[in-house]
């Protein structure tokens, strides 16, 4: 018996949000801390991930190669598993994900489980230094518990570790910066609804009586929600408008706005220019920042996507071996064309790169006779400098 399920359920099933719950004021509709994400997310996904010897070739005939490379399971690629992880991770502070062997070894699949349902059981009825602990996972939709070995999940841990075990997500360390942004955010959001109109005070010289003042202010009241770009007020004889003269310059809040976002993309470790911030950065120095992103940030980060993988996913003589996975971050630190060219041509000249390695490199196709190292015929040996000269006239006479 078939059953049809639709995006929402399949949404659902991995636990993703809905539309409603990010309109409402959840910590993803505050735009710099949702930016993070996104950088982050994306950062890790779009990297190619290889699994390599010492020799720092790519192998492809290994048993985890198609689910973890190509598709991790029927429902994403393994850019969107990546992706879908590495947002866990920043946003609830672990990401986990099922690991499906076969009987004869081979990596079947890696299904994301929703953090939200997960908990770690540790036991602790013996000597610390024995203790074992289980993942214990609940599916939402049908209620039933999952209780898994460490050696079935693949556990990411986001922020600073409080214990080792678990991780911590950054917006529990920055709730009052972020409850802050969404406030100034919601402020402005009234200050548009209202026409950029603030409040007023509004005077009348006679006087007047409690029911007709209820009465003057529910007029007003309506006469202003029903059109709000209608820009004429009626009043009656003897009465004066006067705005409340809110100026948001004077009270810095611009300033104050952009100060708190710095903060939180501080926290994620993004750089100014990456949430649009270019006071002091520009287009043109993009290499160094690149590099400064990578070295700061994003390699903390692979550095636990590999070992996680290494540990769980290969054999403890693969790895006396040498053999791990890695993420190719030449994307990343690549530059301009003409940097680029220049370190290619340096690492080809010095005998470094063969001709089809550093074509592979600058994404071009390979040469039948590429697989040779060239060298610059003029270098020797410290120890040999100067034998040309005397092996013909021998004792260097001529």
């Amino acid at each position: 018996m078939s059953t049809t399920i639709s995006l929402s359920d399949i949404n659902e099933f991995f636990g993703g949000a809905s539309a409603d719950n990010l309109l409402n004021g959840t910590d993803l509709s505050e735009i710099t801390y949702f930016t993070c994400l996104k950088v982050l997310s994306e950062s890790v996904a779009k990297l190619s991930l290889h699994l390599q010897g010492q020799d720092n070739k790519d192998i492809t005939n290994h048993p985890t190669y198609y689910a973890l490379m190509i598709r991790p399971n029927r429902f994403m690629s393994a850019y969107h598993f990546r992706m879908l992880m590495e947002y866990w991770r920043n946003h609830y502070g672990n990401a986990y994900a099922y690991i499906e062997w076969s009987a004869r070894g081979k990596l079947n699949a890696l299904y994301p489980l929703d953090p939200r349902y997960m908990q770690i059981i540790v036991d602790n009825t013996k000597p610390f230094q024995e203790r074992g602990y289980y993942y214990q996972y609940t599916d939402k939709l049908n209620g039933r518990a999952y209780l898994l070995r460490p050696d079935e999940v693949i556990h990411l841990k986001g922020g600073l570790s409080p214990d080792g075990l678990c991780g911590m997500c950054v917006r529990e360390t920055l709730a009052r910066n972020m409850q802050g942004n969404k406030t100034a955010q919601n402020f402005l959001n009234e200050l548009y609804a209202n026409g950029l109109t603030a409040n007023a005070v509004i005077k009348y010289t006679g006087d007047m009586g409690e029911d007709k003042k209820k009465k003057l202010l529910t007029e007003l009241k309506k006469l202003m929600a029903s059109d709000r770009s209608n820009r004429f007020i009626p009043l009656p004889l003897g009465m004066d408008i006067t705005p409340l003269d809110l100026k948001l310059t004077d009270s810095q809040f611009f300033e104050l706005k952009k100060f708190s976002s710095l903060q939180i993309a501080a926290a994620f470790g993004i750089k100014p220019n990456q949430i649009n911030d270019y006071n002091k950065s520009s287009y043109a120095n993009s290499e160094s920042q690149n590099l400064s992103f990578y070295t700061d940030t994003l390699l903390a980060i692979l550095t636990e996507w590999e070992e996680e993988l290494n540990y769980k996913l290969l054999r403890a003589d693969e790895l006396t071996e040498g053999i791990g996975f890695k993420f190719n971050v030449a994307t990343i630190l690549r530059g301009d064309m003409k940097t680029q060219m220049d370190v290619l041509s340096g690492y080809t000249g010095a005998g470094i790169y063969q001709i089809n390695e550093a074509r592979r490199k600058a994404g071009l196709t390979t040469l039948p006779d590429g697989d040779v190292n060239l060298i610059n015929g003029t270098f020797v040996k410290l120890e040999d400098i100067g034998k040309a000269y005397t092996e013909k006239g021998g004792n260097g006479n001529a």
